[in-house]
């Protein structure tokens, strides 16, 4: 066959270079059993597991062949093994429960001194299933009954309850407030978790209280930025604006605190967390990946009046009902030359300290939200929900 050798000199297409839902959730499936959610379009879908406490491991705005946002640990997916202090397997939302250290953490026994060595995540919320109470195309609930001792030998039997459900981008708009453009894709899930006193004793603080704790691990690109939002005023009244000391003090050109917004590093190229207290923390936090031009936004139940929140400093705490509401991590090497986790970051948040007495029960929802689109549409969104530009984030570090 002949062919033409005069060419004609053509711009080439840009080649997105991105892990596909399609290729997550098939991936995924190798190894354990997967449940697809898709919105009224089609086009927004996450991925949930029930072997992993109902977690949602990803989510995509543009189907199927869309991009992956939850960050995957397909290495330890693909050793088929179970490790001893934690398996993280990734996810963009998984359920936890606080307090991680202190005279009431539930990941260290009684007496034992807070180190790696003796820290083990209770396999409630690391390896152990969770039952499937309903499956619909939009949305699927979980159950779950358990025991947990903790550092002061005080014995909780719980019920969790868990429902993850995909939302309309009708759903969306009424439940941010916010206009979506025509031109962004979106995809959103709401979830429901309820923890319940299911024993015979009262929870108290002077045996310890637990707290749901929501993770999410998301891919990290060099260009991503978390942004917080937080009330502003000073410190001999509200405290400092950000704990930014928990793997040694993040320094100032990862982490800039403006009056009542901060900007944090979520590039996964340095180990480093940061906390906001209730007095800080408003109900809304989220980054932006200007690489890709992906807007992330993550908003919760925040109770109003409520200062009584876990302590998980590893150490025996003078305060431990001080803790942190908002969090977030940016993963790196844990020292030069080390191999790091992933190319992820975090956002987390959590409910109040809970003082369940006998047959009570508590519940802490998050909506988890991206866009995905034009800068100018996402614009909007930005200064809407985080009362800052797009032009503002990109150019802050």
């Amino acid at each position: 066959m002949g062919c033409d050798t005069k060419k004609t000199e053509s711009k080439p297409e840009p080649v997105e270079d991105y892990t596909s839902f399609a290729d997550d959730f098939t991936f995924m499936s190798e190894y354990t059993d997967m449940i697809e959610l898709t919105d009224p379009t089609g086009q927004g879908k996450i991925a949930v597991s029930a072997a992993l406490q109902g977690r949602v491991m990803t989510s995509s705005a543009a189907g199927s062949e869309g991009r992956s946002y939850g960050w995957i640990n397909r290495e330890l997916f693909a050793s088929r093994d179970t490790l001893e202090h934690i398996n993280v397997f990734g996810g963009e939302e998984r359920f936890w429960l606080g307090p991680e250290g202190g005279q009431y953490s539930i990941f260290f026994e009684k007496g034992t001194e807070f180190s790696l060595d003796n820290w083990y995540t209770p396999r409630l919320i690391d390896v152990e299933p969770f039952e499937i109470k309903k499956n619909t195309p939009n949305s699927v609930s979980f159950t779950k009954k358990a025991a947990l001792t903790n550092y002061s030998d005080f014995s909780f039997e719980l019920e969790i309850e868990r429902k993850v459900e995909i939302l309309s981008a009708h759903t969306i708009s009424a439940e941010l407030g916010v206009d979506i453009e025509m031109d962004i894709k979106s995809v959103a899930y709401r979830t429901t978790n309820t923890l319940s006193n299911i024993g015979d004793k009262d929870w108290q603080k002077e045996t310890g209280l637990l707290s749901i704790w929501l993770l999410g691990m998301y891919n990290a690109s060099s260009s991503t930025t978390i942004i917080i939002p937080f009330y502003p005023g000073s410190e001999e009244i509200l405290g400092k604006p950000v704990t930014d000391d928990y793997f040694g003090k993040v320094p100032s050109e990862r982490l800039i605190v403006k009056d009542s917004v901060l900007y944090f590093s979520g590039d996964a190229t340095y180990r480093s967390k940061i906390g906001l207290s209730p007095s800080r923390a408003k109900d809304i936090l989220g980054s932006y990946d200007s690489e890709n031009s992906v807007l992330t936004i993550v908003k919760y139940n925040k109770p109003a009046g409520v200062s009584n929140y876990v302590n998980s400093l590893w150490e025996l705490q003078e305060q431990p009902y001080k803790g942190d509401v908002v969090n977030s991590y940016n993963d790196g090497p844990p020292a030069p030359g080390e191999k790091q986790l992933g190319q992820f970051y975090e956002l987390e948040t959590s409910s109040p300290a809970l003082a369940l007495k006998v047959g009570e029960k508590s519940t802490h929802t998050q909506l988890t939200c991206h866009f995905e689109g034009d800068e100018k549409s996402l614009n909007k969104i930005a200064q809407q929900l985080l009362g800052v530009s797009i032009e503002e984030i990109v150019n802050i570090f």
